[in-house]
């Protein structure tokens, strides 16, 4: 297959450890070892008598089953645990698909989530959000988009880049189509438990169709991207042993210490999202006053969940103005470019404690220009 270069990972590597003020990160804010260990008596003993040998190829039982937790009506014999969420999405669309399928993807998308189909050989349709209704989708515009070919519909709920999060009838609604028009939904759900109202949590697809598979990761919402710990939960049995099967030229099994430590996280999810959330409630706050303040600049939608939004640059171009922030003021923004050409949007990260100075800097930037 043939894969395109990764623009956003490409774009984000040649700044992340140089630019002070990552303004675009998608991850809650993470937090050190001892931290996490201290959050049950004896895990720092536990962890170090940890035995370095292999793991289950599945991932972990206990993992897996703190995993399961997670969803209402998965078990741990429905989990599949990958090194992050790349490797799951990578080895889902090579069980699924072949050249000739059609693949529908919520628009715009994280390049992998359209971009490993294509380099597969299946033909990729947008479904687009509408900017002018916080990205919303409409169950109306997909349904034209459907061939006698299309074998999966991908959506990302809650979404990046822009915040968007559908409600519980429209998600069962898709499942609903899913069943008539017999496509599989990929659900990446790698920001679920962000929601600023948890009334507005969305079921995991997987407790909405026995077909459809969820994605998730300890990234974004618990802020543990270093784990490289990611999952899909599916009820499917056959293509839950597939992707086992094609796992086993992948990574085979994950690391011991990420295992470990991604049950123990999971095991105390409630207080780390909490932590997070307050984080997140807090910048979304100085957010909104940061654009009320620079109007003349942007036009700005708050999001209904998850650490990105993604704001309009008005009267200028969105790819010059992110490089020059990033050069003159340390400020990284990701221009919305990169997720599909003629976007004069860019992606802001919300979920790390030093929004404020960023903002600061950005305004200062402003100021200037």
């Amino acid at each position: 297959m043939h894969l395109k270069p990764f623009r956003l990972e490409r774009y984000f590597a040649k700044y992340e450890f140089t630019a002070p003020f990552l303004m675009c990160t998608s991850d809650s804010e993470s937090m050190p070892l001892g931290e996490l260990l201290a959050m049950e008596p004896d895990a720092g003993r536990s962890f170090q008598a940890l035995w370095l040998g292999y793991t289950e190829s599945l991932g972990g039982p206990e993992l897996r089953h703190e995993i399961a937790a997670l969803y209402d009506s998965a078990s741990a014999e429905h989990v599949l645990v990958h090194a992050g969420a790349e490797e799951a999405i990578f080895n889902f669309m090579h069980v699924v698909l072949e050249p000739g399928d059609h693949v529908v993807v919520q628009a715009p998308y994280y390049q992998s989530l359209g971009e490993v189909a294509l380099g597969i050989g299946a033909h990729v349709a947008p479904w687009r959000g509408d900017p002018e209704r916080g990205w919303a989708l409409e169950i109306d515009d997909l349904v034209p988009l459907l061939t006698p070919r299309t074998k999966l519909v991908v959506v990302n709920f809650p979404h990046n880049p822009t915040g968007f999060l559908p409600s519980t009838a429209f998600a069962r609604e898709l499942a609903a189509l899913s069943k008539k028009h017999d496509f599989i939904i990929f659900a990446d759900e790698v920001y679920r438990g962000l929601e600023l109202d948890p009334s507005l949590r969305l079921p995991g697809f997987v407790d909405l169709d026995e077909r459809a598979v969820s994605l998730g990761v300890m990234s974004k919402t618990y802020g543990l991207a270093g784990l490289r710990i990611g999952w899909i939960a599916t009820h499917d049995r056959e293509l839950y042993r597939k992707m086992a099967a094609f796992k086993d030229y992948t990574t085979i099994c994950n690391s011991a210490p990420s295992e470990f430590l991604a049950a123990l996280a999971l095991r105390n999810a409630s207080g780390i999202i909490q932590r997070n959330q307050e984080i997140v409630r807090s910048n979304l706050d100085a957010l909104d006053a940061f654009f009320a303040e620079h109007a003349r600049w942007f036009d700005w939608q708050r999001p209904l969940a998850g650490t990105v939004a993604f704001p309009r640059l008005k009267g200028a171009d969105v790819d010059g103005f992110c490089s020059d922030l990033v050069e003159r003021a340390g400020v990284l923004l990701l221009p919305g470019t990169l997720y599909e050409p003629g976007l004069n949007h860019f992606r802001v990260g919300y979920g790390r404690r030093n929004l404020p100075q960023a903002l600061s800097q950005l305004a200062s930037y402003l100021a200037k220009s």
